[in-house]
């Protein structure tokens, strides 16, 4: 056997052997353990004993962690699953509230009464609105959601007017369930048939396999913009799809990038209505950005707006106060015009799917084929569209993606929560990064009624099924119990990452071992009875 540190083999066969490490991280992905485990240090409070314990990274994208991408893909799939095709109205019906719940909520009506009366007679609140921000958290952490006061900003509203250019929708009166309808066939079998909806952006210029045949005539603003704003067209769509239908529609969509870069939309729908209908919402579909103008450039290269401490950013020449964000949107008046309007585009897909045949699974997988890769990943089109994704980019770098975008100084305006340092192209949001490619929004949306059941829990089923099937229980354990603390960098408890890495591949390789020979009990099992069968027959 040849050994690789033997300096009287060759460099190009020492070089060839694969690296011991490397190996091992193949190892780890091929038995789905997590390549970029985070160790944190967890307190047995009943025993006293710290340990460390590796968390998964929960990656979402090939590119970081496989393993872990590849377990959230398959737990969106059974999320998608369980949902499209109920039968039984999803039963979500809070808890009543407990003893501590009603404390703390008594208690904060007492406090909130001692501020309002503080405040009457001139006195500091300070003490009190910090008692007030502890017992908000502390109603959170005893199982209760929101906060207790609702709403406290005042909402700003614009005209609900439809666009001449749109066209009206029907509407049916809302009935309170999220079930579709029910059709029997000639058989006397009831079916209840769902929908898959493909939705995409209009064209920007005329594309060959992905790239524009003219980039000059490519309108990359337009493109931008409309990666931008796309989950706000997808929302409105939503709504108007709910209206129409007249149910309380659920959905399971994910988001996807084009050849073009152009994020579109596959959308499992739970019942169904006319294809002519759904065609008909989705032309009638626009999402109207009401932020201030971003189409001229007041301040560039040397000349920027300067930070004072009292004022915020000022014009560099006169010193003047730039208008700040409150200021800028309310400049816009009712016959002004959208920042950027965005709809949809002509092609649209819509299909009847039943429940349990081979055209459903072929959906899921539709659905989650490209979850496991970012928007920019996911593109492989060569040097020509690595240009393309070059020339989208700079039409993304001066876009204002958000009201706290620093961008804004370029037009003009101080960003929402203006702050010292910030300078026009140098925005941290996820949208400019070419892994997103202008989308910033989440790549699965879920209805709150599609599936009865939070990510977490159907994470938690698949987890019971594994310890089942291991033969060791799943009870429920003492939320108090265990107390957990980031591990500080350079900590000497924590082993090397190779070291946990090679833990981990052992007790995935002993769950493994003991699942295989389960099965091949149970297999042994079903054959002896069928043998018997066989002899009393």
């Amino acid at each position: 056997m040849t050994h690789p540190h033997d300096r009287a083999l060759p460099r190009a066969v020492r070089q060839s052997m694969p690296m011991a490490r490397d190996v091992l991280v193949e190892v780890a992905k091929q038995h789905g353990v997590c390549i970029r485990p985070i160790p944190l240090k967890r307190l047995d409070t009943y025993t006293g004993k710290w340990e460390i314990i590796d968390v998964p990274c929960g990656a979402t994208f090939d590119s970081k962690c496989p393993p872990c991408a590849k377990r959230n893909k398959q737990l969106r799939k059974a999320q998608c699953r369980e949902g499209w095709h109920l039968d039984a109205e999803p039963a979500i019906t809070p808890d009543e509230p407990n003893e501590e719940q009603r404390w703390l909520v008594e208690f904060r009506a007492d406090v909130h009464a001692q501020r309002e009366a503080a405040e009457k007679a001139g006195h500091e609140t300070a003490e009190l609105d910090e008692l007030i921000s502890g017992l908000d958290e502390e109603i959170n952490a005893a199982g209760m959601r929101g906060n207790v006061l609702g709403r406290t900003a005042a909402k700003r509203s614009r005209s609900t007017r439809r666009r001449q250019d749109a066209p009206d929708l029907p509407k049916r009166k809302m009935a309170h369930t999220t079930l579709g309808r029910t059709f029997q066939g000639s058989d006397g079998k009831v079916y209840r048939p769902s929908l898959f909806v493909t939705l995409t952006l209009p064209s920007y210029g005329k594309v060959r396999d992905g790239v524009p045949l003219y980039p000059d005539a490519y309108d990359y603003r337009r493109a931008a913009r409309d990666a931008l704003h796309f989950s706000k067209l997808v929302d409105r769509f939503v709504q108007n799809l709910r209206r129409v239908a007249g149910y309380d529609v659920q959905y399971f969509a994910s988001v996807e990038p084009q050849k073009r870069l152009a994020p579109h939309l596959h959308m499992a729908i739970r019942g169904t209505l006319p294809r002519a209908e759904i065609k008909q919402i989705a032309a009638a579909t626009y999402h109207q950005v009401w932020w201030p103008q971003a189409n001229e450039v007041r301040f560039d290269a040397d000349h920027l707006p300067v930070w004072d401490e009292q004022a915020g950013y000022l014009d560099p020449a006169t010193g003047e106060v730039l208008p700040t964000w409150d200021e800028a949107l309310d400049a816009i008046g009712e016959d002004a015009e959208p920042l950027h309007m965005i709809r949809f585009g002509e092609q649209i897909d819509v299909q009847g799917v039943l429940a349990g045949t081979p055209d459903a699974d072929q959906c899921i997988r539709y659905l989650s084929k490209y979850l496991t890769k970012s928007l920019g990943d996911a593109l492989d089109g060569g040097q020509a569209q690595r240009e393309h994704a070059a020339r989208m980019l700079d039409a993304l770098r001066y876009e204002p993606c958000s009201p706290t975008c620093p961008n804004w100084l370029r037009y003009g305006v101080q960003p929402k929560g203006a702050k010292s340092g910030m300078q026009p192209g140098r925005c941290r949001g996820k949208a400019h990064k070419p892994d997103h490619l202008g989308y910033a929004g989440r790549r699965v949306l879920v209805s709150r009624k599609w599936s009865n059941k939070t990510l977490a829990e159907h994470k938690q089923d698949r987890r019971t099924w594994v310890l089942e099937a291991l033969g060791q229980t799943d009870g429920p354990t003492d939320p108090h119990r265990y107390i957990w603390r980031p591990v500080p960098a350079g900590d000497a408890n924590v082993p090397p990452l190779a070291a946990r890495l090679l833990r981990s591949v052992h007790e995935r390789q002993r769950w493994r071992a003991h699942l295989r020979e389960l099965e091949a009990r149970a297999a042994g099992q079903d054959l002896s009875a069928t043998e018997d069968m066989a002899r009393a027959a």
